[in-house]
């Protein structure tokens, strides 16, 4: 136990952080441990926890990719045209969106495997294409997303069940004691649950890890790394499609903001690294990097509750920012150092 806890104290200490921030947080707003303020954070947080996830895909192996706030852009524009209409309609919209991010994010894999280009360089000039296609669906923002599925995907289980008619007058015992759970929770652990832990099982979960810690012995044991790296950056579409799905249900409108593709992938960046997954790969998971998107939601709420000045709120962001990447900076210092007294 002990040595687990060390191995991966970034990510226990992303836990705690968490835990301590947030109940913080609940002592100092006026409705502070409410479900209706809970719902509300877990709004704010689900469209970074997925980007976040795609990053931290990327980062495992070892690389970093640009272009994730971009693809989760492109897909909110893609979700604003086609999540709409009868119910089957719908899901295929769903389904087309995600399946848009998914390519996006499998094109970007064969870029870097087979063009041999690096992660880096390739989901620039990648993340660069996808606001182009962005900007040509959606000039400006607009849409009609389907109402009925922005209400129950953004509040609790209750309104779930209500708004589909799942059950009648409230009637439903064994719902009772979890309906107050916020359902964009729920897609996150959902989606996570069917994709991030049956990967962490398979030879090619494990060998994302082992490109990270060291791609040429992962080489010399036979382990199958293009594919590996394809399959990384193929779901790291995938949660970018994720978060821009649901960042169009939330909103009911596509809009293809530069700004905010540029600030979605800082921010990824920097979740993973405060979620507790080692910038040189090999290290960290997706739960760690959902942790650390919490933290940075956590932290822009308290702008809120101590009415922080708008102005002094993009100062404090950068500080953050700049904190988190750089603590992801200090490993790589360490083994420099220990390295020059090999020399």
């Amino acid at each position: 136990m002990l040595i687990s806890i060390k191995q991966n104290r970034g990510f226990y200490g992303a836990i705690v952080l968490l835990v301590l921030l947030y109940l913080v947080y609940n002592l100092l707003h006026p409705r502070g441990f409410t479900a209706n303020v809970l719902i509300a954070n877990a709004n704010e947080s689900a469209v970074l926890c997925f980007v976040a996830i795609a990053q931290a895909l990327a980062v495992v192996t070892g690389g970093l990719d640009l272009s994730v706030g971009a693809v989760m852009t492109l897909t909110n524009t893609i979700a604003s045209w086609l999540v709409r209409g009868e119910p089957w309609q719908i899901i295929l919209g769903c389904l087309v969106t995600l399946a848009s991010g998914t390519a996006f994010g499998f094109v970007n894999g064969l870029i870097i495997v087979y063009g041999r280009l690096q992660p880096i360089i390739a989901t620039l000039a990648s993340g660069a294409v996808a606001m182009g296609l962005a900007l040509l669906l959606r000039p400006t923002p607009g849409g009609d997303v389907d109402g009925d599925l922005g209400w129950a995907a953004t509040n609790s289980l209750r309104d779930l069940f209500e708004t589909y008619g799942l059950f009648d007058d409230g009637e439903a015992p064994w719902l009772q004691p979890i309906a107050w759970f916020p359902v964009p929770l729920l897609i996150i652990i959902v989606v996570v649950g069917m994709v991030w832990i049956p990967l962490r099982r398979t030879v090619t979960g494990r060998t994302l890890y082992a490109i990270g810690s060291s791609e040429g012995a992962a080489y010399m044991s036979g382990l199958p790394i293009d594919r590996a790296r394809l399959l990384a950056f193929t779901l790291a579409g995938f949660f970018a499609g994720c978060g821009g799905l649901y960042l169009a249900i939330q909103t009911g409108v596509g809009n293809a903001d530069i700004s905010q593709a540029g600030v979605y992938t800082l921010n990824s960046i920097a979740a993973v690294v405060l979620g507790g997954i080692s910038l040189l790969g090999g290290i960290g998971s997706a739960v760690g990097a959902i942790f650390g998107a919490m933290i940075l939601r956590v932290i822009s709420f308290y702008f809120r509750v101590l009415s922080i000045d708008p102005l002094m709120q993009t100062l404090v962001e950068g500080v953050v920012l700049l904190a988190a990447v750089s603590l992801g900076t200090l490993r790589i210092l360490r083994v420099k150092n220990r390295l020059e007294l090999f020399r």
